[in-house]
């Protein structure tokens, strides 16, 4: 990583947007024109803004990178919307009625990577919409995205161990949550079987809508750096995000809270690959967390168990 990307990520992690903005127009700057949007490129490799004004324009914004990075940066929509003419949003179908809850006023468009819309008058990948806006992430107040909860018991923890293929270091092994899921009534968030005591030991729906309306209804979110993460921080659901010892970007992993996500509490790695010490911490903090239930509530977990979820059980 060269040093621009460096200190760029240290304003980013310190609140000193002024600062990474700075940083960004000057390599903006520097770039050769030729190669925006390059399709040489991997579209997650690609930069799309040019620096023109999109006010009064039609613009197209891209959706290039994850799922998690497109609902992370789908705050900064309405901030587009009140100074162009038009915009439309080129994202995966999924998505798409999460995205419409966001803001209305956008058109939404499928995004097909064999065959991707035309340039607009002004074309911006999503993620660059906070240095083009001069927004800051904390000026967007969550939840910014809805949906109809699922129907769970009270006090269910979502779990999710699993990141995307493309950085296995994100991951571990499910079992280190099995201490967790027997002392709480739990929901995998994984959409695959679980070998956990939890109350969809199926695994959880593939479809966006009922995964969103799974986490909505959850009571707490445990997860790892994935998508899990931004779909449930941008629902406004309290949220303890489990991070390696070097996390991406956007996470200071000295602190314990984000600008990001006001109701998200960060969990980092003492040292690289110590997903059991960030496991205990977790245990611990959960403790902490129930011990102002009565007895009564503590001996009544489980008991209503057999009541899952309308999509659960369906």
């Amino acid at each position: 990583m060269d040093n621009d990307a460096q200190q760029w990520i240290s304003a980013m992690r310190e609140g000193d947007y002024a600062r990474a903005w700075a940083l960004s127009a000057r390599d903006l700057a520097a770039r050769d024109p030729a190669t925006r949007d390059d399709p040489r490129l991997p579209y997650h490799q690609r930069w799309v803004w040019d620096g023109r004004p999109f006010d009064g324009r039609d613009v197209l914004v891209r959706c290039y990178h994850g799922l998690g990075d497109t609902l992370q940066f789908a705050r900064f929509l309405p901030a587009l919307t009140a100074r162009a003419r038009r915009v439309t949003v080129e994202a995966p179908e999924r998505l798409h009625s999460l995205l419409a809850s966001v803001d209305p006023a956008v058109t939404l468009a499928s995004f097909d990577h064999a065959d991707p819309l035309p340039p607009a008058e002004c074309d911006i990948e999503i993620t660059e919409l906070p240095f083009a806006l001069r927004c800051r992430p904390d000026v967007v107040a969550t939840p910014y995205l809805s949906v109809m909860p699922d129907v769970l018991p009270t006090g269910v923890i979502g779990l999710c161990h699993q990141g995307g293929d493309w950085d296995p270091g994100r991951s571990f092994d499910p079992l280190l949550l099995r201490g967790i899921a027997e002392a709480n009534r739990c929901v995998t968030l994984v959409p695959e079987a679980s070998p956990l005591p939890v109350l969809n030991p199926e695994g959880c729906a593939f479809t966006m809508e009922e995964t969103a309306a799974l986490v909505a209804a959850c009571d707490l979110v445990i997860t790892v750096d994935t998508m899990i993460a931004h779909l449930a921080g941008a629902l406004g659901r309290p949220t303890w995000l489990l991070l390696k010892a070097e996390p991406d970007w956007r996470w200071n992993p000295a602190a314990t809270a984000t600008p990001w996500y006001p109701s998200m509490r960060l969990f980092v790695q003492q040292s690289p690959g110590d997903w059991a010490g960030v496991i205990a911490r977790v245990h611990a903090a959960l403790v902490a967390r129930n011990a102002p239930l009565n007895n009564n509530e503590r001996s009544d977990h489980g008991n209503d168990c057999g009541t899952v979820g309308s999509r659960l059980l369906g």
